[in-house]
């Protein structure tokens, strides 16, 4: 993983999205987290370095990646082809041989100002629809001094900024970024901490306490002798079955928001479950928790909704977004969360 400003690892980047900050934008994802959610929409983000993974829908079946290894990593079972990690010593000589292109680098490697050339290809884009580019991931603070300077760049051309974090990094990983980050797309997946431990395998202390530092820096912004540049905080919860999406946990965080941060929170979004990331698993080869979990039904959606209004946040800074499955009935079991 790169950790300083001149290269990064990158594992896409997403052109025309209207979901990561206001307006039309284009997100970068870097790899390596922080966290290690059940629920992850990118395992490919979750670890820092790269990983080669295996597309069998891709695969002609020529051999000639496992041809090409020269350490013997390329290896096949009854379902497919796949890279034994731990003989693997990423020489990349099987993502070179591969004509279909099925076995490829999770992530690309990018310099400063390549990356930053490629995202100014949209600048007409984003002063057309009101957008600009976001940086995510994985988790992009595991990147900060990149990170930083890539923003940085980009105000200099007048390009509106968003940061998409999980918020666990050091205070100063933060502090690095906020500079040249006009909105932040702040997590908050569960407010108790031995359950946020349980389904992401970190508590949520520095979490929260680094909430706290970006509430005050939109509290800062403008006053004399302080100019600043954040001016917007969107939140965000992932609501994933028997983990986040119940009640009590709704209910903890909107009456956290409502007495911590309603005076600079535009909008706390609840993004409902979806499960198109797992085919990322089967080409990772990784087992997910949440396999064959259906999609949230309207009525649970409105339930929690109405516990999010009825415990302190306003109906005009709450959003819900995501796929939901058009059936009514209600299957939230009373206020626990279950285990996966």
């Amino acid at each position: 993983m790169a950790i300083d400003s001149r290269s990064a690892l990158v594992i896409d980047i997403s052109r025309g999205t209207t979901h990561d900050g206001p307006g039309m934008r284009t997100t970068v994802f870097f790899k390596g987290c922080s966290l290690n959610c059940l629920w992850c929409q990118n395992p490919e983000g979750m670890k820092p370095g790269q990983e080669i993974w295996w597309e069998g829908r891709k695969c002609i079946h020529c051999l000639a990646c496992r041809e090409a290894c020269p350490a013997g990593a390329v290896v096949e079972d009854e379902s497919g082809l796949y890279t034994d990690r731990s003989t693997c010593t990423l020489c990349g000589a099987c993502v070179e041989a591969c004509p279909s292109l099925a076995m490829s680098f999770t992530g690309q490697e990018w310099t400063i100002d390549s990356l930053a050339a490629e995202a100014l290809k949209d600048k007409d884009y984003y002063e057309a629809f009101g957008g600009g580019v976001t940086a995510s991931g994985g988790e992009p603070l595991c990147q900060h001094r990149f990170v930083a300077e890539f923003f940085r760049r980009l105000k200099e051309r007048g390009v509106h900024t968003a940061l998409d974090t999980c918020g666990l990094a050091p205070v100063e990983a933060l502090q690095s970024v906020l500079p040249y980050t006009d909105c932040v797309l702040y997590d908050i997946k569960i407010l108790d901490p031995v359950l946020h431990r349980k389904y992401t395998g970190q508590g949520n202390e520095a979490i929260l306490a680094n909430l706290a530092h970006v509430a005050n820096a939109i509290r800062a912004n403008g006053r004399p002798g302080n100019p600043g540049r954040l001016k917007t905080l969107w939140i965000r919860t992932p609501l994933i079955p028997g983990a986040t999406a119940t009640e009590a946990n709704i209910a903890d965080i909107s009456r956290f928001i409502h007495d911590h941060l309603l005076d600079v929170v535009e909008r706390w979004e609840l993004c409902a479950f979806n499960s198109a990331c797992n085919i990322k698993y089967r080409k990772m080869r990784q087992a997910w928790a949440y396999e064959g979990c259906e999609l949230m039904r309207q009525g649970d959606v409105d339930v929690l909704k109405a516990t999010a209004l009825s415990a302190g946040c306003p109906d005009e800074k709450l959003v819900v977004s995501g796929l939901i499955a058009g059936l009514p009935d209600v299957r939230l079991r009373g206020r626990s969360s279950t285990v996966v």
